[in-house]
């Protein structure tokens, strides 16, 4: 399987088994700072309000950023790990994470982020695609082949992400994903 059907396998699983939930709201290729030399893009943008009733719930609303990584090379393309969010995730295969384990355990994957984007939060965490019903630590251990075609398969975090300070306003990343059109 290529870059490209795993980067479509990846997305469309987040967003049947994360972002349609009820309350929570999400665009894609969402940009930042555009026609600046600061432009930035995050693949995937989720507002998740207090409440969808009240000014206060609205306003202690989070804001989490996924971004799509198909393999260790795309991990260190220079595109992406754009983290704006309250919370903020990596989205990969099994494979990718066990790749990027001696990387992440060195420092040598966070000086990359700091590198790459400085303005990035330093609260992140990794999601990896694992077939429905079956054990983080099994899928470790002995991962299975990515089906495409397979709709049996969710996301689970292989490393959390604590809940960190934001540096742009509700308003202008609110703003950010109304422009991106979903």
């Amino acid at each position: 399987m290529n870059r490209k059907e795993i980067t479509l396998f990846l997305s469309h699983t987040l967003e049947r088994t994360k972002l349609n939930a009820f309350g929570k709201h999400y665009a894609k290729e969402v940009s930042i700072d555009p026609w600046t030399s600061k432009a930035k893009r995050v693949d995937y943008m989720q507002f998740s309000p207090g409440d969808q009733i009240s000014v206060s719930g609205i306003e202690k609303g989070i804001f989490t950023c996924y971004e799509i990584k198909s393999c260790k090379e795309d991990v260190y393309s220079g595109n992406g790990l754009n983290f704006y969010g309250e919370k903020n995730y990596i989205v990969t295969t099994m494979e990718c994470y066990k790749d990027l384990l001696p990387d992440l355990r060195s420092g040598k994957f966070d000086e990359h982020l700091r590198k790459c984007n400085p303005e990035s939060s330093k609260y992140w965490g990794i999601m990896v695609a694992v077939p429905c019903m079956k054990e983080l630590e099994d899928e470790f251990q002995n991962p299975t082949a990515i089906d495409v075609n397979a709709k049996s398969w969710e996301l689970k975090v292989v490393k959390p992400c604590r809940i960190g300070p934001r540096n742009r306003s509700m308003t202008e990343l609110l703003f950010c994903m109304l422009r991106s059109g979903r």
